[in-house]
């Protein structure tokens, strides 16, 4: 459901103008989504790109005290990683600029463990700047990754660490053009190297880094930016490396009861209900068993099918997919990723290319105020400004679509509008067969994007019942696909 900063406005001129008509639109209910992360919701698919001196020593997580010469990708080519990226459907790259290893993607001037001491292009190479420009070039978004977590520094676990880790939170979003998320890893603190102290350091994951004043800081840099961790603000952690969201996943969460590395996984799962904030789940998870490119995983990359059905179980159920695609030791996304890449892609676009629904005449129980301006056909439309949506006290409504011959599909897609919060509690889909209703998939939530598979269905009525909603639904979009 697309949505622009300029949609919101008009969103709510709009409601100006239909309270001076006579028939104003549905209050909202609850927390509403800000502009910034209607753009992240807007993306759905994205890509993590997990690259450092791990992808040379064959390690997951880096100890801190890997040699800088160690980095040195033989044929690096941030034009091919992007490319791929966007060939397969990928609207944002996050990149890891500082993995726990500490070690640097960028000439950071606050440490001497990054590319500058690199054999890479001599020391005067910059892969965030590489890929940020490829970001550009072929339309992609660019989010930065920066753990809080540094096995390298021999300050951390000391307040001058904090002061560090904000210097080069300062170079990352100043120097590299807009930057539409910032990712905050839960993994901190434990053993390392440390500047030569090899021990374990503990620290407070709630009051050590003081994320309020990190967060302002990242608001007044890059206030477009959405800040990701177990807390959010702006993105939560879905609760696991699976990519995986509950099948009841709530774009709502009590926020205050996380922090950054402080985590209840079934809870991030399936968000909170109600919630006192909007901090819907993004679902990481690597293509490979790994996150850093090993040679000896290119015979089990997750297969176009696997993808496919982690691309219905996160943004299929109102989530973000953020898929990592490491780079190899070249410099290059290896061809075995690109091969299952390509062939997701296929399957999303031969099965996504055509809305049946559109062929359909649509109708419902009740329309708010019997205005056109709320019609059932709205749902059908494509338009980001436009929904479906009752009187207040009809919480209970149902939409029919009616072919003109029988219709063969076996993907449904629901919407509700953002902009009015997330509202429906229980849905029920039913087709009309030998001559009555019979259901074939009911569900909870539905958010951005509910994403319904069945077996294949040949009807020439389709039937969307809201079962469940404490207030009147607003459902911007009901479409049917034939996947092949």
């Amino acid at each position: 459901m697309p949505t622009t900063h300029s949609t919101i406005l008009l969103f709510f001129a709009s409601m100006l103008f239909l309270k001076a008509a006579g028939v104003p639109p549905p209050a909202p209910y609850g927390p509403i989504p800000s502009t910034r992360q209607l753009a992240w919701q807007q993306r759905e698919f994205c890509g993590f790109l997990h690259f450092t001196v791990n992808t040379f020593t064959g390690k997951e997580w880096g100890y801190g005290d890997e040699s800088e010469k160690v980095f040195n990708p033989a044929d690096f080519d941030a034009e091919q990683i992007v490319r791929t990226a966007r060939d397969a459907g990928m609207k944002e790259l996050v990149l890891t600029c500082k993995h726990h290893d500490g070690f640097c993607l960028w000439p950071s001037a606050y440490t001497q463990h990054s590319v500058k001491n690199s054999s890479w292009q001599n020391g005067h190479g910059d892969v965030v700047k590489a890929i940020s420009g490829a970001c550009r070039k072929y339309g992609l978004k660019f989010g930065v990754y920066l753990s809080p977590w540094d096995r390298n520094r021999g300050d951390y676990g000391t307040p001058d660490y904090i002061t560090h880790y904000r210097d080069q939170l300062r170079e990352l979003l100043t120097h590299y053009g807009p930057i539409c998320e910032v990712w905050l890893d839960g993994a901190n603190g434990g053993d390392g190297y440390y500047g030569g102290a090899r021990e374990t350091r503990i620290i407070d994951r709630k009051t050590y880094y003081d994320w309020p004043n990190t967060i302002s800081l990242i608001r007044k840099l890059q206030p477009n930016a959405c800040v990701f961790s177990d807390a959010g603000p702006d993105i939560r952690w879905v609760g696991n490396e699976n990519g995986i969201a509950g099948e009841t996943c709530w774009s709502t969460l009590n926020r205050q009861d996380f922090a950054p590395g402080i985590a209840d996984s079934a809870r991030l799962n399936r968000g909170d209900r109600p919630g006192t904030d909007w901090v819907p789940a993004e679902c990481d998870v690597s293509i490979r068993p790994g996150w850093f490119y090993h040679a000896d995983e290119d015979t089990r990359v997750k297969t176009p099918q696997q993808l496919v059905d982690l691309y219905y179980d996160s943004v299929g159920r109102g989530a973000g997919l953020l898929l990592n695609i490491p780079p190899d030791q070249r410099g290059h996304i290896d061809e075995a990723d690109v091969k299952s890449l390509r062939g997701f892609r296929k399957i999303l676009d031969e099965t996504f290319e055509h809305n049946l629904a559109r062929n359909a005449v649509i109708t419902a129980s009740n329309i708010r105020g019997s205005d056109p301006k709320y019609a059932a056909r709205n749902v059908i439309t494509g338009s980001s400004n436009l929904y479906w949506t009752t009187d207040d006290e009809v919480t209970n409504a149902n939409l029919v679509l009616t072919f003109r011959k029988p219709t063969a599909f076996n993907v449904v897609r629901l919407g509700e509008f953002l902009l009015l919060g997330q509202r429906v509690e229980g849905f029920a889909l039913d087709s009309w067969q030998n001559g009555q209703w019979m259901p074939f998939a009911s569900g909870t939530s539905i958010g951005n994007c509910r994403l319904v598979r069945s077996q294949n269905i040949a009807t020439d009525k389709v039937r969307l019942r809201i079962t469940k909603s404490p207030v009147c639904p607003a459902i911007s979009e009901v479409a049917l696909f034939e996947s092949p």
